[in-house]
């Protein structure tokens, strides 16, 4: 298992007296590609700054390699950033804007031209060495930058929406790419996101934050297929969440209909938060569903139909590979190992988890 390369210890950050991170606690491996993903002013870009020595907390301590960094400025980290706006410097060739961090570093003509060389290959675009910032698509932009920046030779690179700007297509592209160079830098890569399907892309580990809470850690597999609590089911992929009563272990009654399930250990007639992802549900035979409805709405995806079903008063929100109508009458079942149960909060911050392994 990889070292620990960074710990987050207690870190508070606030602005105008609006609590940012609240006794933020993290570590971060060595080599892991770990998302920072959550909805906007969750705190995961001010996480993000503090790492690179862009902003000071206002209590707690930033441990890098075993070193306490709180303090040191941004260019006495061994780390580099990548911002959503690429920061290129429109005077300059590509081959210069990727030197000027070696330049200032002094490092020797021959030096900083075999790096060069190195940083445009890595990135896929030799040749380009010659050309300005202006002339190149928004992709190719950003692929100065994180070569600018791994030019340096940092131990880990820190990535702000660094695709936030670029369409549909190139931004896919760029997720490859991101692993692409990940696995071959052999570095760590912390990346802040808003976007889900990012984030479960790319990610070997995804930290989902809000109001300055970490909510869950883990793989993308557990962090979609075993929510913690309704903020992280509904934040990451799409769901249906409902309340409902566990009547005892195995057993969970919704909308007054009685559920098979797996979980136990809830105690009797408790109320809990319940999640069944919409490819969860399978439309049947109305005569063999747990529970029946009527198609209320039909859209075709490509990959599936997105349906929705009324049924006992709530709408189902159903992916399928099979089309049913609109106006039909089908039956819902779910498997019990696809009934996601969990306590639900008696506050806010008792959604919350402090993470530090």
């Amino acid at each position: 298992m990889d070292r620990i390369l960074i710990d987050l210890i207690d870190i508070t950050k606030s602005y105008d007296d609006q609590v940012i991170l609240d006794n933020l606690n993290l570590s971060i491996r060595e080599n892991e590609f770990l998302t920072l993903l959550g909805p906007s002013g969750c705190g995961k870009t001010t996480t993000l700054r503090i790492m690179g020595g862009f902003e000071t907390p206002d209590s707690g301590q930033v441990i890098f390699d075993g070193e306490d960094i709180t303090s040191l400025p941004p260019n006495k980290r061994n780390l580099n950033t990548v911002f959503q706006k690429y920061a290129l410097f429109s005077h300059m060739t590509i081959a210069e804007n990727i030197a000027f961090g070696l330049k200032i570093a002094k490092k020797t003509d021959t030096y900083i031209r075999d790096k060069i060389h190195y940083a445009l290959k890595l990135v896929n675009l030799e040749g380009f060495g010659s050309r300005y910032p202006d002339s190149l698509s928004g992709g190719q932009q950003q692929r100065v930058a994180i070569a600018r920046a791994i030019v340096n030779e940092p131990k880990v690179l820190l990535l702000d929406e660094p695709l936030g700007a670029l369409d549909l297509k190139l931004r896919q592209d760029m997720q490859y790419e991101l692993i692409r160079l990940k696995n071959e830098l052999g570095i760590t890569f912390i990346y802040v996101t808003h976007d889900q399907e990012e984030a479960l892309t790319m990610s070997d580990t995804i930290i989902v934050m809000n109001q300055g809470y970490i909510q869950q850690m883990g793989t993308p597999e557990d962090i979609y297929n075993e929510p913690q609590n309704a903020f992280v089911a509904d934040f990451i992929g799409e769901s249906n969440i409902l309340d409902g009563i566990m009547l005892e272990d195995k057993l969970v009654e919704i909308l007054g209909v009685k559920f098979p399930c797996v979980d136990v250990g809830f105690g009797k007639n408790k109320p809990v938060d319940v999640v069944i992802r919409p490819e969860d549900i399978d439309l049947v035979d109305p005569s063999q569903g747990t529970m029946q409805g009527i198609v209320t709405h039909l859209i075709f995806k490509g990959v599936h139909y997105e349906m929705e079903v009324e049924a006992n008063g709530f709408c189902w929100l159903v992916h399928s590979t099979d089309m049913s109508p609109v106006g039909q009458r089908v039956g819902l079942h779910v498997d019990p190992f696809d009934i996601q149960i969990m306590n639900k909060p008696e506050s806010e911050d008792e959604e919350a988890v402090s993470i530090d392994e």
